[in-house]
C-alpha cells in the first residue's frame, strides 16, 4: 500500500511538472503570436487587425516578459521530467537566451537586414490569402489600413532611436531603401501588395469587383503608397547620413560582446569568434587543394583564377531563360529523390515543388531557399529557386544548391519531423541553424554518395559550395570583428569560389545584415561528419547508414551538444 501511494505522488508531481513545461511553452508561443503581424485569417476581426506596439517601452515590457519565462523555466527541474522533455527545455532555454540577446543588446532598433524587414515582411503572409468573399476583400483592405499605421509607428520608432548609436551600416540601408522603393510606384496595380486582388475575378460578382477595386485604387493612391513613399524619404534623408560607413556589428554599443553572443547561439557550442575565424581558415586551405586537384584532373592547363573566370563567363553554364533554370531543378529534385531509399529507412508523405523566387524580393535573395507545406494548410513545400539576373545563376552550382533546399536536405530533414509522432511542437517549429543548415550542407557532401554530380563541373560546383561556408566563417568573423572592410569580404569570397559575382555580393551584404547566422552552416556540418566518422569507426560493420540518418533527425532541431549525446548512445547501444 505504501509503495502505492509513493508511486501515485511521483505520477502526479511528474504530471505536474510535465503540465509545467507544456504549459510555459503554450504561454510562450502565445505571447509571441501577439508580437508578430497578425494572420489576415484570424477571427474575431479584432484579432486580424491587431498589430503589435512599437515604442521604447513596448520592448522594455517584452523584455521583462522573456526574463519571467526563463525564471519559470528554470524552476523546472530536469529530474521530474522525461528524456524527451529534457531536450525540450534545453532547447527552450536556447531559445529564450536568444530573445533576451535581442532585447538586452537592443536589436529591435535594427529592424531590418539584407533581404528586407518590418516592411516588407507581410508579403510573404498575403501570398496565400485569397479573396473569395466581399468579406474577404473588406478583411483585407482594413488590414491594410492598420498596416500603413504599423509602417508609420516603426518610423517614428526609428527616428527617435538614432541617438543610441544602435544603428545598420550604409550598405544595409541602400537595400532598405530600395526595396521599399518596389512599394512606391504611382501604379496599384504594380504594387506587391495588390496581389490578393488579381484572382478575386474567379469568385466574386461584376458588382462586388467594381467596388473593391474603386475602394482599393483609392487606398493604395492616398494611403499606402504615399506611406512608403514617406519612409523611403526618411530612410534616404534622415537615417542614412547617420549610418556607419563601414560594416561590422562592433561599431554599435556592446557589438562585440554582442557578436560573441551570436557565436555561441548560432553554433550552440562554446566556441569564440576567433576560434571560428581560424576554424575557417584552416578549411579554406583544405578545400581549395581538393579544388586544385579537381582542376588537374579535368585537363584544364590554366590557373585556378582562370578556371573561376572560365566558369562566370561561359554560356554554357547558365539558363538561357527562367524555365529551363526551374525545369533543371524540378529534374535534380526527382533524381534525388530515386536515391533516397538507399540512404533513409524513413521518408516524409508530403510532396514539394519547385517555385521561382518572388519578383519583390528577388533582386537581394539568394539563390534558393526551402518554405514549409502542411498537409493541414493544403500546401506542399517550396523549394524556391532565383530565376533573377539568369548569368549569376550557375547550372553547375543546381545540384548541390538542390541537394541542400529540397531532398535529402530541408524539404525531407523539415516534413519528416512534421510527419512524427515522437517530435514536441517545439522542436518541430524552432529552428536552430546549427543543426537545420548543417544538415543542408551534408546533404551537399551526401550528393557525392548519391551520384548527383554527373560531371567534373558540377562537382567542381559542389566544392564550391562547401568553400563558400567555409568562407562564411572567415568573413562573417572578419566583418564582425576584426573590422574588415565589405571590399575586403568580396575579394575573399571572390577569390575562393566559383559564385558569380552578383551572388557574391548579396552573401556579402546577408553577413553584415545578420551577424553570426553564416557561421552554422559549416560548424553543423563538420560536426555531423564527425560524429558520422566515429560511428562508422566505433561500429564497424553494425554501421547502417540509413540507421545512423534516423538518429540524426529523429528528434528535430536540437542544439549539438544534444546530437552528440544522441549519437554516442546510439554507438555504445549496438557496436
Amino acid at each position: 500500500m505504501k509503495k502505492a501511494k509513493c508511486l501515485f505522488l511521483f505520477l502526479i508531481f511528474s504530471f505536474n511538472s510535465f503540465a509545467s513545461l507544456d504549459s510555459l511553452i503554450k504561454k510562450i508561443n502565445s505571447f509571441e503570436s501577439s508580437l508578430s503581424i497578425p494572420d489576415l485569417k484570424k477571427k474575431p476581426l479584432q484579432e486580424a487587425y491587431s498589430f503589435p506596439q512599437i515604442t521604447g517601452t513596448s520592448f522594455e515590457r517584452q523584455e521583462e516578459k522573456y526574463r519571467n519565462f526563463l525564471s519559470e523555466l528554470e524552476s523546472i527541474k530536469d529530474k521530474s521530467l522525461t528524456e524527451g522533455e529534457q531536450i525540450d527545455k534545453q532547447v527552450l532555454q536556447l531559445k529564450l537566451f536568444d530573445a533576451l540577446a535581442y532585447y538586452q543588446y537592443q536589436m529591435y532598433r535594427i529592424p531590418f537586414g539584407a533581404e528586407g524587414g518590418f516592411y516588407n515582411y507581410a508579403i510573404y503572409m498575403i501570398q496565400r490569402f485569397e479573396i473569395k468573399t466581399l468579406e474577404d476583400g473588406n478583411r483585407y483592405l482594413n488590414w491594410l489600413k492598420h498596416y500603413c499605421t504599423y509602417l508609420e509607428d516603426y518610423k517614428e520608432f526609428l527616428k527617435k532611436g538614432m541617438d543610441k548609436k544602435i544603428l545598420a551600416p550604409k550598405v544595409i540601408v541602400n537595400n532598405t531603401i530600395f526595396l521599399i522603393g518596389q512599394y512606391c510606384d504611382s501604379d496599384p496595380l504594380k504594387n506587391p501588395f495588390y496581389a490578393p486582388f488579381e484572382g478575386m475575378s474567379d469568385f466574386l460578382s461584376d458588382k462586388e469587383i467594381k467596388h473593391l477595386s474603386s475602394v482599393s485604387m483609392n487606398l493604395f493612391q492616398e494611403t499606402v503608397i504615399p506611406q512608403y513613399r514617406e519612409l523611403k524619404r526618411f530612410m534616404e534623408i534622415d537615417y542614412l547620413p547617420k549610418a556607419y560607413d563601414e560594416p561590422g556589428i562592433f561599431k554599435v554599443p556592446n557589438g562585440i560582446e554582442y557578436y560573441e553572443n551570436r557565436v555561441k547561439h548560432y553554433t550552440t557550442l562554446p566556441l569564440t569568434a576567433n576560434q571560428i575565424y581560424q576554424t575557417g581558415l584552416e578549411e579554406v586551405k583544405r578545400i581549395k587543394a581538393r579544388m586544385i586537384e579537381l582542376i588537374n584532373s579535368s585537363g584544364y592547363a590554366g590557373s585556378f583564377e582562370e578556371f573561376i573566370e572560365y566558369l562566370r563567363s561561359h554560356p554554357r553554364f547558365y539558363a538561357r531563360s527562367p524555365q529551363e533554370l526551374l525545369h533543371y531543378a524540378a529534374w535534380l529534385s526527382k533524381k534525388a529523390e530515386g536515391e533516397l531509399p538507399k540512404y533513409f529507412n524513413r521518408l516524409p508523405s508530403l510532396p514539394f515543388t519547385v517555385e521561382e523566387v518572388p519578383a519583390s524580393i528577388a533582386a537581394t535573395y539568394t539563390s534558393g531557399r526551402y518554405s514549409h507545406g502542411s498537409w493541414k494548410g493544403k500546401r506542399p513545400g517550396s523549394y524556391l529557386v532565383n530565376t533573377y539576373k539568369l548569368d549569376s545563376r550557375p547550372l553547375y552550382t543546381m545540384p548541390a544548391l538542390t541537394l541542400h533546399e529540397a531532398v535529402p536536405g530541408h524539404h525531407l530533414q523539415n516534413q519528416l519531423i512534421a510527419e512524427s509522432d515522437n517530435v514536441s511542437d517545439l522542436r518541430r517549429n524552432y529552428y536552430i541553424s546549427a543543426f537545420g543548415e548543417g544538415w543542408g550542407l551534408y546533404s551537399e557532401f551526401m550528393g557525392e554518395e548519391m551520384g548527383m554530380y554527373s560531371d567534373e563541373y558540377e562537382l567542381f560546383g559542389r566544392l564550391t559550395y562547401e568553400m563558400w561556408r567555409a568562407c562564411r566563417l572567415v568573413v562573417d568573423t572578419g566583418i564582425h570583428l576584426k573590422g574588415w572592410s565589405r571590399e575586403k569580404a568580396l575579394e575573399f569570397l571572390k577569390s575562393n569560389t566559383a559564385l558569380s559575382v552578383h551572388e557574391v555580393n548579396t552573401e556579402i551584404d546577408r553577413y553584415i545584415g545578420w551577424p553570426g547566422q553564416a557561421l552554422s552552416y559549416k560548424i553543423g556540418e563538420m560536426k555531423i561528419k564527425d560524429l558520422r566518422k566515429k560511428a562508422e569507426m566505433e561500429m564497424g560493420e553494425a554501421f547502417d547508414i540509413r540507421e545512423f540518418h534516423f538518429q540524426i533527425l529523429k528528434n528535430g532541431s536540437i542544439p549539438l551538444p544534444i546530437l552528440e549525446n544522441v549519437i554516442d548512445n546510439y554507438i555504445q547501444e549496438n557496436k
